[in-house]
């Protein structure tokens, strides 16, 4: 640290501290705003356009930096790469169209986020201060884009440690054979013992979830006092990440080697050993199917863009605090485009790996429909029910296929076409199975796993690698934010435990503003300071200029675009009411309530009645 900086004066000084949260966050001698480089000719003292933007006084003088290149590669992509690539994107495909889904996608990542990518990492390269400190020097003003990128990380970092102690609980959970969802559990029924009813109308991995992992309430009203187990799991994520982090990017870069390179060997092993299971090509093929019709709505291309944001981590300043301790020489165009690739070829291996063991899941359960229906076809022949005619002679019942069934079915209902409802059968349709889609992690892929040999070493390396992949994107979020705010304010933290809390948070407090962050991002440096001199600065940093494309791209497409996206995401959020989906114990299923609903609001006039 400078010997000239406050921090490093109060410890031989009895006056009051009273620097700011931006002057901590820099480690920076308070500057003189108006003499800075960055004042774009705002006030009389302001410097010519020419000149650069670095700071007179030499930024690398006492400021940590990356031991080598690697590690500083492996931080942003440790960053970047979450569980949004292993779990959302995947879910995302399969909600808006297979291999449609890549083009919207494709297109966004190359018209908003690389550009704004490469923004991002030229900023805190070139002036090499955190998130308040870039913004408070490109301009005073402007000091509150800063403010807002950690407030987002606050808010993100609170709901995303609740998904890691998640994942360790159920990667402590998978030491044992059968695994403990594989199966409904008994209770005693007086001197019987029963499957529990909730668990027997829903499934041994749900039940597992909502029950046993959460032991979730079917309202968010009723808080259901303290789970132990999650508050437990989330105070070992919570210790992971400060020691993660403690030490800054001496200690964060070394965890990096393996929280970032780990996940990848999870990935291909999953990849080799999916695609040697039966159906895995069934899911693969139905994933990239492109449903062409989809790209025509807009919801699609809102999506894509918001997860090109969450891929990349734009606006959180995890990148920006990250770029900062690099040599002012190092090529960050080259740093935003590999990264950027990375990402998005994650994204497209995580996807195939969950949808062939998705496949390999539909297969299963689709065989294990057609010999559920094909026991109630043989209990219609044995009761008359149905006439033995109805079936086809080159049917086996001892090797019936799903194509044997789905030809014995058509059949069935077009001869008993009045009476065919009541006969309870299912048409077995591969398709159907596979359109369930994704779903949680903690459900699908877990049930998915129940099947696979030797189940308790792939859950945990699934689940281990969950972890991994949590930890590193907490490290970029947390990185520069966490002391400096607990430094400089007294704030009670309270720990939320609660799935519908997590829901919350993911929908409803990270989406919007972050666009929000970005888009001011972008303006402050292609409008208020000027996309000219921003390209004459990243010239005389890098050694050469940076293609055109950059610079419409961050004077007009990429603002547009973000204009667009965030008129979208505020008419959606006007028409469609905040809520959740809550498990409804009684009724063994999911549904949809809003925090608004009549009833929460009636219930709140009649506590105040009282």
């Amino acid at each position: 640290m400078p010997k000239n900086t406050k921090v490093t004066q109060r410890e031989h000084s009895n006056e009051p501290v009273t620097e700011s949260v931006a002057d901590l966050l820099s480690l920076e001698q308070p500057m003189d705003y108006k003499s800075s480089q960055m004042s774009m000719g705002l006030s009389p003292g302001s410097t010519a356009p020419g000149k650069s933007l670095l700071p007179e006084q030499d930024a690398e003088d006492g400021r940590p930096a990356w031991n080598n290149k690697l590690e500083y590669i492996l931080a942003q992509v440790g960053f970047s790469v979450g569980l949004g690539n292993v779990w959302r994107f995947p879910y995302l495909c399969q909600k808006n169209g297979g291999g449609a889904y890549l083009v919207p996608y494709f297109i966004l990542l190359l018209l908003i986020g690389i550009p704004l990518f490469f923004l991002e990492l030229a900023v805190g390269q070139r002036i090499r201060r955190g998130s308040i400190g870039v913004w408070n020097y490109v301009y005073p003003q402007l000091g509150g884009i800063g403010v807002s990128s950690l407030m987002v990380c606050g808010f993100v970092g609170l709901y995303y440690n609740v998904i890691i102690g998640w994942s360790i609980f159920y990667f402590f959970q998978s030491f044992q054979y059968p695994l403990p969802w594989a199966e409904c559990p008994f209770k005693k029924n007086g001197t019987q013992a029963i499957v529990e009813p909730e668990c027997e109308k829903s499934s041994a991995t749900t039940y597992f979830w909502y029950r046993q992992t959460l032991n979730i309430t079917s309202t968010i009203d009723d808080t259901g006092g303290l789970n132990w187990k999650m508050s437990l799991c989330l105070l070992v994520a919570w210790i992971l990440v400060c020691l993660a982090v403690i030490k800054g990017i001496q200690s964060s870069g070394k965890v990096m080697y393996f929280s970032s390179l780990f996940p990848y060997v999870v990935l291909f092993c999953f990849l080799v050993r999916g695609l040697m299971l039966k159906g895995s090509v069934d899911g693969i093929a139905h994933m990239f199917t492109p449903k062409l019709e989809k790209m025509l709505e807009p919801q699609v291309w809102r999506e894509a863009a918001t997860q090109v944001f969450f891929a990349l981590g734009l606006g959180f300043g995890g990148v920006i605090a990250f770029s900062s301790y690099n040599k002012r020489d190092n090529n960050c165009h080259f740093d935003a485009a590999l990264v950027s690739i990375i990402n998005f070829v994650t994204s497209i291996l995580a996807t195939l790996v969950v949808f062939a063991v998705l496949g390999f899941k539909a297969n299963v359960m689709n065989e294990k429909c057609v010999v559920e229906n094909a026991e109630k076809i043989l209990g219609y022949l044995n009761t008359g029910v149905l006439s033995k005619e109805l079936i086809p002679p080159h049917i086996n019942f001892s090797h019936l296929t799903a194509q044997d069934y789905s030809e014995m079915y058509g059949v069935i209902m077009t001869v008993k076409e009045d009476s065919f409802g009541q006969l309870g059968l299912d048409p077995c349709v591969l398709e159907d199975e596979l359109n369930k889609g994704t779903g949680l992690a903690f459900i699908a892929f877990t049930e998915a796993m129940t099947h696979f040999p030797a189940s308790p070493f792939w859950s945990v390396m699934f689940f281990f690698m969950l972890i991994n992949l949590g930890l590193g994107s907490m490290i970029g979020t947390m990185t520069g934010i966490t002391t400096p705010i607990l430094d400089a304010f007294k704030i009670r933290k309270e720990i939320l435990c609660g799935n519908y809390f997590v829901t919350m948070f993911d929908d409803y407090s990270a989406g919007l503003p972050l666009t929000v962050v970005v888009i001011l991002e972008n303006i402050s440096v292609a409008w208020i300071y000027g996309t000219k001199r921003f390209m004459q600065d990243l010239e005389d940093m890098l050694g050469f200029r940076p293609y055109s494309f950059y610079y419409y791209m961050w004077r007009y497409v990429s603002p547009a675009i973000l204009t667009v996206l965030i008129v979208a995401t505020v008419i959606e959020m006007s028409v469609s009411p905040a809520g959740y989906n809550a498990w409804v114990e009684d009724e063994v299923s999911s549904s949809w309530q809003s925090v608004f609903n009549i009833q929460n609001i009636g219930k709140h006039l009649e506590g105040e009645i009282k």
